[in-house]
């Protein structure tokens, strides 16, 4: 049963028996169904009965200590008998504790915490400013009462956004399935961040020893030696299967092309045996990027190689964490590796092949250790002769590349 199923079914016993329960006994239900639910049953009791945490603490106490006892029926406390609230007496405290938490007051330049941490010892020191005496814990209660919570930055800004940024969407989702329907090979591309080799600390926590955490490097300064390590990947949508190729060089175009003719050799064409054509979603900067001619003459050069009809199609400007790969392969990467130490390409290319999924999800990897210099020019007279074929809608974001021949 999930938590939400379980959060739900809690609250709607404590309405109902609610009513004919005393103080006490209200503590001990609380109690003993936080310890049936167990590791975070004490906070998920006290969100559903609006209990404090330690009520429900001081009840499993009280359970542990007097199990099998029965409960002197002469001592019950009445309903809000307990101390008296701070916010009673004092009534100015919720209002001088919202004005200083109020969204609105951090442009303020009178504001007292307009250049500290809002944290509950903050806010005490501020109220107590104020003529209020109160805890750092009380003023945590009051602002659950209030209704805030603490909240972490969430990334949802794009900046500027194309007024067909929607359009460009729906376009990509109709060719999608229309190579899809045809039984032609749709693939997605990206670069992966790039990862320092070396013994450097990697986000994330893995299972080891109580007490011997694996040892590294203080500073995260590149080992010049060991240089870094670029995966390419390529995630094809259809057969949920990816192909990364891991670069030492540059992050240029002829380096993701490059990672694009081997996986075509190596995944594709053994997948699609009578393939005609093929689609492409990428970002739009970047080595794959609009701009980029070079991307466009590489791709011509695989095409005639191939015999493919190579579409492209480009995720509008500050979208690029809606391509596919990102969230279908690289985050499952990211979490086969967290808490390992990339010293070594050989490590990387290691863990990024064996990165699986429960439903079948698999990569295939491979070391690239060419040279890709960046600077190279493409010339008005090489371009011209990219065969390239743009769609009625936004020719720059949705073309085609045809073969020479």
């Amino acid at each position: 049963m999930s938590t939400t199923s379980i959060s739900e079914s809690l609250r709607e016993k404590f309405k109902l028996l609610s009513p004919t329960m005393t103080e006490r006994t209200r503590r001990y239900w609380a109690a003993a169904e936080a310890l049936s639910v167990g590791r975070g049953g004490v906070t998920l009791l006290a969100e559903v009965t609006g209990l404090s945490r330690t009520t429900i603490t001081s009840g499993i106490r009280e359970l542990r200590d007097g199990a099998g006892r029965p409960l002197d029926p002469g001592r019950c406390r009445r309903q809000r008998a307990g101390r008296p609230f701070l916010e009673s007496d004092d009534t100015t405290l919720l209002t001088d504790l919202e004005q200083l938490v109020d969204p609105a007051t951090r442009g303020d330049p009178m504001s007292p915490l307009l250049w500290t941490c809002k944290s509950t010892r903050q806010l005490a020191v501020a109220l107590r400013g104020k003529g209020h005496k109160v805890s750092h814990r009380t003023v945590g209660t009051l602002l659950g009462c209030l209704g805030y919570s603490l909240q972490a930055n969430r990334k949802t800004r794009e900046g500027s956004s194309n007024p067909d940024r929607d359009a460009q969407f729906r376009f990509i989702n109709r060719q999608v399935l229309a190579f899809q329907k045809a039984g032609q090979p749709v693939v997605s591309v990206d670069t992966k961040k790039k990862e320092n080799l070396g013994d450097f600390k990697n986000g994330g926590a893995e299972w080891q020893p109580a007490g011997q955490p694996e040892k590294v490097r203080a500073k995260d300064f590149p080992d010049k030696q060991l240089g870094k390590a670029i995966p390419y990947g390529v995630y094809d949508l259809t057969c949920d299967q990816g192909w990364v190729s891991v670069g030492t060089d540059h992050d240029t175009a002829r380096f993701a092309v490059e990672a694009i003719r081997r996986w075509w050799a190596e995944m594709g064409r053994p997948t699609y045996p009578k393939p005609q054509r093929v689609l492409f979603t990428a970002d739009c900067e970047g080595s794959n990027g609009t701009r980029n001619r070079l991307w466009k003459l590489a791709l011509q050069e695989w095409a005639s190689e191939s015999g493919l009809r190579v579409s492209v199609c480009h995720f509008p400007p500050g979208t690029s964490k809606w391509n596919k790969i990102e969230h279908r392969m690289f985050c499952h990467i990211t979490k086969n590796w967290r808490g390992r130490p990339l010293t070594s390409r050989a490590v990387v290319v290691n863990l990024i092949a064996a990165t699986t999924t429960a439903s079948g999800f698999s990569i295939q990897a491979e070391l690239d250790e060419g040279e890709y210099p960046t600077g190279t020019k493409v010339t008005e007279e090489e371009f011209a002769g990219v065969n390239i074929k743009r769609s009625k809608f936004h020719g720059e974001w949705n073309y085609t590349i045809l073969p020479e021949h």
